[in-house]
């Protein structure tokens, strides 16, 4: 299989579950890159330009859903999660209303468009807000599958999605359910828990740990709130040190939140691997992904330093 960006599967799911007569898609005058065109060209009557205006289109949005819409409101994460957040909060979050969020263009590989675009504060941004469910998908399956899970959900849901197309990590039969991790490969020395594309990098990670003696046990938190705290501490439990990478700022982020649950619920040693409080630059996915330590060789030196 192809390389399917999170983004393209975001756009093929709507137009797949769009049939759905409640379901109403608006987009700030990206419809082309955040992919609701795909949507667009089988429901016109229902996809709605709100121009560039992201806080209109938050408020908007709330208004559909008091009406019984499925709203999806979508632009790049940079835009969504920060330029609209008082608008999320008060009137979206604040009554909890049925709105989802789904932003793309999210981290450090947006690429060339540089650190104004990079959001790597989104997940921290959203997680913060009271009634808000925070999902980050890692491929084209869980995508679809996400997507699904966020229709059938009442309430606010916010989804981030990348520009860069992905390995596929899981298969047809995937089942994907909000607030559950999911183990994507067994392993007893470690456990690195990922997020988003980072998933991909950890599984190539534990291959080249495999190959170095070092047994490394894979989890994809799809779902970074609410979090799985009982597979985090299983996994604790059964393998000591846990690593976390995610290609968002260390701070408040997939890190920070397997930190809060596991300190509440089962203390042990954790290494954050993401982005060290920085902004992004202007550079190719892969020289970014390098730039900021987070390609597999990295990660797999990080698991190596970490456990001692």
């Amino acid at each position: 299989m192809g390389k399917v960006a999170t983004r393209e599967a975001y756009g093929n799911a709507l137009a797949q579950y769009g049939c759905d007569e409640r379901i109403v898609v608006l987009d700030a005058d990206l419809s082309k890159s955040t992919k609701t065109d795909t949507f667009k060209k089988v429901y016109p009557e229902r996809h709605f330009n709100m121009g560039i205006a992201e806080a209109d289109m938050m408020c908007v949005a709330a208004g559909l859903a008091t009406c019984g819409k499925i709203v999806f409101a979508s632009t790049f994460a940079i835009f969504a999660a920060e330029r609209a957040c008082e608008q999320i909060r008060n009137s979206i979050c604040y009554p909890k209303l049925n709105v989802k969020i789904c932003a793309t263009h999210a981290g450090l590989t947006v690429g060339e468009d540089g650190a104004s675009h990079q959001c790597v504060e989104d997940l921290a941004v959203m997680r913060a807000l009271p009634n808000m469910t925070v999902i980050s998908t890692c491929d084209e399956i869980e995508t679809n599958r996400a997507i699904k899970a966020a229709i059938d959900y009442n309430g606010p849901v916010y989804i981030r999605l990348g520009r860069l197309g992905v390995e596929a990590v899981h298969g047809e039969d995937f089942k994907f359910e909000i607030g559950k991790g999911v183990v994507v490969r067994e392993g007893k020395d470690v456990t690195i828990v990922a997020t988003g594309l980072m998933v991909q990098e950890s599984l190539k990670a534990a291959e080249i740990l495999a190959g170095k003696g070092i047994d490394a046990r894979v989890v994809d938190i799809h779902t970074i709130k609410p979090i799985d705290k009982d597979l985090l501490v299983k996994c604790a439990k059964e393998t000591g040190l846990i690593v976390t990478v995610e290609e968002h700022n260390i701070a408040g982020g997939l890190g920070g939140a397997v930190c809060e649950a596991l300190s509440e619920n089962y203390p042990c040693k954790v290494k954050m691997i993401g982005v060290q409080e920085k902004f992004g630059k202007s550079g190719t996915p892969a020289a970014l992904l390098e730039k900021y330590g987070l390609t597999a060789e990295q990660i797999a030196e990080k698991v190596i330093a970490a456990k001692g």
